[in-house]
């Protein structure tokens, strides 16, 4: 019987994790797409291009705060059979990103031209950022429901319908781009266009999912439900901002060493970024299920679900680890012409590819964690884990000759750290 049911838990933590990776997928081979699209236009639409990305990618990380939240207060309340809270907690997340959209919306129009001059955009690509952000910040605000609408279905347990939704959303936003851009000659205005479009439907399509969802009669969430979105999320960005410290702190390190190291760590580092969100999938099932283990206060039944999450995500990690130091020799060429590079590259894929076990169980502690709503569990881990990060990354600015081998073990060390306080604050919530 033990057996059947390990088999039947371990279905469903697949069944919700296969849409979510889909779902996480697809953004960046849109990314991808998009980057085609603007890039045949010239240098400085290009050029614009990625520094108003860079600019939109930073508010849309530390708002992601609205899914993850609103995840979690939606499963919870569904697990001790409060069907009337769980929709007053979507509620809440779709005001909340709602207000929080609108501030997004002026902050980039008022603060995104300069902070792209900030990162070096001059000339004609300062001007085609400015058109872009200024563009781009009419859509935040529904970027943002797509955000909370996302939680609000996770936490119902469905993650098919957020990627119905985003496929949909990224197939309307590829055929606009291409009729504006090429067709009305329109150019990066049309670009921009066709992403706000698309963000207005993919918006209007998780509402009236929602609507349909939620029980009825609707009551208005009380105050509390928006002060603890609130006070939650101010904790996930901090955390996020954390992480994206370390990230960028890599390859600050990596550009100090030389040219050769940083190109061979960009090349390292977005592998562990397409890796990331493979194994990150995992952080939705351990997530939801949690959620809703601890909402009927049936912690061996949570702590169950951990074990599954972390043994699925270990194995799965030791795959994907074995695949990618094989390729380590070979990824390079596809990147780079320049031996150097290339032999720099490669070492950083070896090291990216051992330190993958560490990433999953991260990954799928931080998921476990965002169900227990240890908020500020996941915020202190992440700054100390960057005092983890730090010895290794002084030495190799004080050592030049550790290069790539001494980022990398940073970044192995951040990851060990993270699962060892994660860990520990884990076993402690399902004691």
């Amino acid at each position: 019987m033990a057996r059947l049911r390990i088999t039947a838990l371990d279905r469903r933590i697949v069944g919700l994790a296969v849409p979510a990776l889909g779902a996480l997928i697809v953004e960046p081979l849109y990314n991808l797409t998009d980057t085609a699209i603007v890039g045949h236009l010239g240098r400085a639409q290009l050029g614009c291009l990625a520094l108003a990305t860079t600019v939109l990618n930073l508010l849309g990380w530390t708002s992601a705060f609205l899914q993850m939240a609103t995840t979690s207060r939606v499963a919870f309340r569904r697990g001790r059979g409060d069907a009337g809270g769980a929709t007053q907690a979507a509620i809440a997340g779709y005001v909340v990103s709602l207000g929080l959209g609108a501030f997004v919306a002026i902050l980039v129009g008022v603060a995104g031209p300069p902070l792209a001059h900030l990162l070096g955009g001059h000339g004609a690509i300062q001007h085609n950022a400015t058109t872009y952000l200024q563009i781009s910040a009419v859509g935040m605000p529904f970027l943002l429901l797509t955000l909370a609408g996302t939680g609000h279905l996770q936490g119902e347990e469905d993650t098919r319908t957020p990627l119905r939704i985003v496929l949909v959303a990224n197939v309307v936003n590829i055929a606009l781009e291409l009729l504006l851009v090429y067709v009305a000659r329109l150019g990066i205005t049309g670009s921009a266009w066709g992403t706000v479009i698309a963000q207005v439907i993919a918006a209007g399509l998780f509402v009236r999912t929602s609507a349909r969802r939620t029980a009825r009669p609707v009551q208005r969430p009380p105050v509390s439900d928006y002060l603890e979105l609130m006070r939650d999320g101010l904790a996930l960005v901090i955390r996020t901002v954390a992480l994206g410290a370390a990230l960028v702190a890599s390859t600050a390190i990596a550009a100090q060493v030389g040219p050769a190291t940083l190109a061979g760590h960009q090349i390292a580092l977005q592998m562990w970024i397409l890796l990331a969100l493979s194994l990150d999938a995992l952080a939705v099932p351990a997530q939801v299920y949690v959620s809703s283990a601890l909402g009927r206060d049936d912690r061996a039944d949570a702590a169950e679900i951990g074990r599954r999450c972390l043994l699925i995500g270990l194995l799965v990690s030791v795959a994907v680890a074995a695949g990618t130091m094989a390729l380590a020799p070979a990824l390079p060429y596809v990147f780079s012409g320049d031996g150097s590079v290339r032999s720099v590259a490669t070492v950083g894929l070896l090291l990216c590819g051992a330190l993958q076990p560490f990433a999953a169980i991260a990954f799928v502690l931080d998921g476990l964690l965002l169900g227990a709503a240890a908020y500020a569990t996941l915020r202190t881990a992440m700054l100390l884990a960057l005092v983890a990060f730090a010895p290794m990354a002084v030495a190799t600015l004080a050592d030049h000759h550790l290069g790539i081998a001494g980022i990398w073990l940073g970044l192995t060390c951040w990851l060990a750290a993270r699962c060892a306080l994660l860990g520990r604050r884990w076993a402690q919530i399902v004691a």
